[in-house]
């Protein structure tokens, strides 16, 4: 055979449901089947879902991913899959196991762990060492292809065990992943695969899970990229897909004749007497299968629309992986809730989504009126309930122990706090879950009212930045359909719990805000370093003690989705307790 094909099966898991997620892979079994593939791929643990976290401290969970593993064998006849599982031999591996013919023929332990950022795989599992190589010939004893296994972070260095691979003789080299999404990223893997295809003259195929687990994205992105560095391949962003293409494995062959660095690679004799070969035997169809009229190339999104499909899919499926149907927002009439609301009727469809509007004394006409037209352009429904009766009350009763002092934040957050009461006891009442509005910028500097408006269970804009809500709102109208009003775009943010208020009483203007979070939490620049990008140092000094001292709040917290590539949360671990300062 000239050629090979290979399908990448982009699901989308939950973690600890195994017999969904097997009825899942065989579903897409039977596609490979149905499509004459040779070779298909699923993500990385598939089975367990990703991440499992201490669900693998459980004796029985891996007992039980290994018997849904023995359950795919009878519908891999006529096939060769790789599918991620949890192995527990002496110890808890993250593997990938080589499904051929009706038969496990052979099991590939991730070599390299992670143990950064939002990675915990040193906590878990331990490191594996598998030099095996597959090789797959036809039933006439031709060989079609010589394919190496990895999963993940074994791609990710340069001096991983894919060369090690390719050095040995693997055309193919097959990476099972489940690569957590941040704003750029899908870029920059990219370009990493490409090269490690063209630097190893072989070709990469990736597939990469897609779904939303807690506050981890996986956009999938799935690629197939040539013995070049050119992607033939590519699957759909924040949607499950499945890729099909034909390889000219030949082509390889003809690409490393003209590359004399691989006769001078010492590596070719380090390893060539230390992996396992395994021979596979594909039983072809009668007839070799039609070429395919094309093949799945998914144009890469632009940075703003990335993050707004991404919200989308965290929303959905955190909303509806934990078992509820509908959400209530409250709506201010401002840009943050304004966009959770879109998010949320594109996640679960508008029929599904309350936002429930809660006017105090200080609520503008602009602001109900605007929240009015929000909720008509977006067909969800709504309430009105006034919190003012609530309100007086509650000042009513605190006025012996409040007397004496100045009117100030504790009165202004009884109205906070009253909404959040309002929007929990919908939520127990109904069932609905409460989808908070906060952005990244408010939480950062404890802009938000703790058992308020952070009060619920899905915090969708945890992780983005004010500067960016407003360009999200701008692409969700240009793009998708106009639905917030131009009058939220365009006043100036407030919170509305004093006459006049505005959030630059506060806080410096939000481009200045944003700048200095960013390069404080996600760079780690020093003040003094801050100070060199221009920003002026009292208020840079003011924002850093802010950030600090609101740790606390940030902790009680519900989880969101995180787009940056510093989220608070999983990501940003800093003590609470802690009195440094720079």
């Amino acid at each position: 055979m000239n050629t090979l094909r290979i399908a990448l099966a982009q699901i989308n898991t939950t973690v600890g449901d195994l017999q969904g997620n097997a009825a899942k892979i065989e579903q897409n079994l039977k596609r490979a089947r149905e499509h004459q593939a040779n070779l298909v791929l699923f993500p990385e643990l598939t089975l367990a879902g990703y991440p499992p976290e201490d669900l693998l401290l459980k004796p029985g969970f891996a007992a039980a991913n290994r018997r849904a593993l023995q359950s795919l064998l009878p519908h891999t006849q006529g096939l060769t899959a790789i599918v991620g599982f949890v192995d527990r031999l002496d110890d808890v591996y993250n593997a990938a196991a080589v499904l051929h013919d009706g038969e496990l023929v052979g099991i590939y332990h991730k070599t390299l762990l992670p143990n950064y950022a939002v990675f915990d795989e040193d906590r878990y599992f331990a490191e594996g060492d598998t030099p095996i190589l597959f090789t797959l010939s036809s039933l006439s004893g031709d060989r079609e292809a010589c394919f190496g296994v990895s999963v993940c972070e074994d791609i990710w260095y340069p001096a991983g065990p894919p060369e090690a691979q390719a050095a040995t003789g693997a055309e193919l080299l097959l990476n099972i992943s489940a690569s957590p999404y941040q704003s750029g990223k899908i870029q920059s893997r990219e370009r990493m695969l490409a090269t490690r295809a063209a630097d190893n003259v072989a070709i990469v195929v990736f597939c990469n899970l897609v779904a939303g687990q807690d506050e981890l994205l996986f956009d999938g992105s799935s690629l197939i990229i040539d013995e070049r560095g050119n992607v033939i391949a590519r699957g759909k962003s924040f949607e499950e897909d499945f890729v099909l293409a034909d390889l000219n494995i030949g082509n390889v062959f003809r690409q490393r004749l003209r590359d004399p660095r691989r006769r001078k690679d010492s590596l070719t004799d380090i390893y060539a007497d230390t992996f396992e070969r395994v021979s596979l035997v594909s039983t072809e169809a009668a007839s070799p299968p039609e070429p395919l009229a094309s093949v799945a190339l998914a144009p890469p999104l632009d940075p703003v629309a990335e993050v707004y499909k991404a919200l989308v899919l965290g929303t959905r499926d955190y909303i509806r992986k934990n078992g509820f149907s509908k959400v209530v927002i409250g709506l201010s009439g401002g840009i943050d809730s304004s966009l959770v609301a879109a998010i949320a009727a594109d996640a679960l469809g508008p029929e599904n989504v309350t936002g429930v509007l809660m006017p105090s004394r200080y609520s503008s006409d602009h602001s109900k009126s605007d929240a009015a037209e929000l909720v008509e352009r977006l067909g969800i429904d709504s309430k009105i309930i006034a919190i003012e009766p609530v309100h007086q009350a509650y000042l009513d009763i605190l006025a012996d122990a409040f007397a004496g002092t100045e009117s100030g934040i504790a009165e202004e957050n009884l109205q906070s706090r009253t909404r959040g009461n309002v929007l929990m006891a919908l939520s127990n009442k109904f069932g609905w879950i409460v989808l908070t509005t906060g952005n990244k910028s408010e939480m950062a500097v404890g802009y938000a009212t703790i058992y308020g408006d952070m009060a619920g269970g899905f915090a969708v804009i945890k992780d983005v930045p004010k500067t960016l809500v407003y360009k999200l709102c701008r692409y969700r109208n240009e793009q998708i359909g106009y639905a917030i009003p131009d009058n939220i775009l365009t006043k100036p943010p407030s919170a509305e719990l004093r006459p006049d208020q505005k959030d630059t009483d506060s806080l410096p203007e939000y481009d200045i805000l944003d700048g200095i979070l960013a390069a404080y939490i996600e760079d780690e620049y020093s003040i003094d370093e801050i100070v060199t990008l221009g920003y002026d140092e009292e208020t840079i000094r003011r924002i850093i003690r802010l950030v600090d001292l609101n740790e606390y709040k940030r902790r009680q917290a519900p989880p969101g989705p995180k787009i940056t590539s510093k989220a608070f949360g999983k990501d940003r671990r800093l003590p609470i307790t802690n009195r440094y300062r720079g």
